[in-house]
Parts: C-alpha cells; structure tokens; sequence
C-alpha cells in the first residue's frame, strides 16, 4: 500500500526531502509524474490510460502536505522502511488503506518511475 498524511500533519516539511520518489508536495502545490522520477513526455499506464509526464496535476490536498500514491513506493527498493514515516515527529504518515500494493507491485512502480529495466 501506499502512504498517506493524515490531518494531524503540523506543516513541518520534514518528509518531503525524505522522498526517493519526489512524491510528497507541500499543501497547495501542483505535482508532475515528472518531478523526481525518469518519466518525460507522453507515459502509458497500461490500462489504455496516458497522460504527460511533465502536466502540472492538481494538489491532493490545499491543508497538509500529501503524498501521491501514484509516485509512492514505500521507498521500496530504496530504504528499509518509508522514510516519511521514520522523520515524521507527529508519525501523520500512515499507511494508506484505499491503496493496497505487493512488494512486488511496488517494485515494479519502482522500476517504472525511473525506466529500469
């Protein structure tokens, strides 16, 4: 599963450098597939869906800081744990349970976010 801030999030910013997948913005910031990741120009989805990489995408949330869970890998294939979830000094990070995802699922997220192959 992905990661989520919860509410209780103080604004601090700690999280955000943490990210390998650049995949938390502060409240109110526009986000890009772009933005940290391998992704340019047009991306396939694989279910028939594209969009451009480089599109500024609405912010998730306009309060606290948030996660892009198209993005989030749990810092599989990076770290031992999300490192998110290891800085946060009020643990607002939390696994996300409308968005449930195998190792191997987010290994391969992993893998496409930054065109390994």
């Amino acid at each position: 599963m992905a990661i989520k801030i919860t509410d209780e999030c103080i604004n601090c910013g700690a999280c955000e450098p943490e990210c390998p997948n650049n995949a938390i913005y502060d409240a109110g910031a526009a986000w890009k597939f772009s933005e940290g990741t391998s992704l340019k120009g047009i991306i396939d989805f694989g279910d028939g869906s594209t969009l451009n990489a480089e599109e500024p995408n609405a912010a998730i949330s306009d309060e606290v800081y948030y996660i892009v869970s198209d993005k989030c890998t749990e810092c599989v294939g990076f770290h031992d744990e999300p490192q998110c979830a290891a800085v946060c000094p009020v643990d607002c990070c939390v696994d996300d349970e409308d968005v449930r995802e195998t190792k191997e699922e987010l290994m391969a997220k992993k893998a496409w976010l930054h065109m390994e192959e």
